[in-house]
């Protein structure tokens, strides 16, 4: 009887490794005919991103180039793509950032000009409550357009800044000030490298087609 029930628990260990390797095998499979097209698919939302954060008239062209920010001693990374116009000057740049709000991270794209200026944000994921912090995506986020950081602060006027927060998200509303005052230092401490020379541009350059004509009160 002993021995029945040993070979009843091998059979069970074999047929679970099989399953097991099935099953990882069809997933890498399906990754691997599916993995391009993801890949378009996060290239045209990221360039849809740009348009719609740093919206600029003219011949634009889009350099993808990363910032460095250290803040108490730690660094971050913002991937970015910067704009220049025909004759090379600098435009402006969209920033990626991101911050933890009441639901997880908040990822975003900030839009600058080459003064500071915010130009536009847009929310690229989240997972924030529905009828609430979700609602960053909507009216809330225009109070930051067209606003310099250097005199508007980038926080929630309960904490004594300027920005107006979402009813009964609170948590949301700061993590969304503090995600766009992040891309904003990083875009300040770097802005030295913002004008390499024309012939250091176009080579090198990303073109982005542009088209003409739960609660979380405290």
């Amino acid at each position: 009887m002993a021995k029945k029930k040993e070979s009843t628990l091998i059979n069970m260990l074999l047929a679970l490794f099989v399953i097991t390797a099935v099953s990882g095998g069809v997933l890498g499979l399906v990754y691997s005919f599916t993995k391009d097209a993801i890949a378009e698919v996060d290239l045209k939302k990221n360039q849809a991103a740009i348009q719609a954060v740093l919206p600029l008239e003219g011949e634009i062209t889009y350099k993808a180039d990363t910032l460095s920010y250290t803040e108490n001693g730690v660094t971050t990374t913002f991937p970015c793509n910067l704009a220049y116009d025909a004759q090379g000057n600098f435009k402006g740049a969209a920033i990626k950032t991101s911050e933890g709000g009441f639901g997880g991270k908040i990822e975003m794209m900030v839009g600058f000009l080459a003064d500071g200026t915010i130009k536009g944000t847009s929310v690229l994921s989240h997972s924030e409550t529905p009828g609430l912090g979700a609602n960053m995506t909507g009216p809330f986020k225009d109070q930051f357009v067209d606003k310099n950081p250097a005199s508007f602060k980038l926080t929630v006027k309960k904490d004594g800044g300027d920005v107006d927060a979402i009813t009964a998200a609170t948590i949301t509303s700061r993590a969304f000030s503090k995600a766009v005052n992040k891309a904003y230092n990083a875009f300040e401490a770097n802005k030295n490298q913002f004008t390499p020379a024309v012939e250091e541009i176009i080579p090198e350059a990303e073109e982005i087609e542009t088209e003409e004509g739960g609660t979380e009160n405290e």
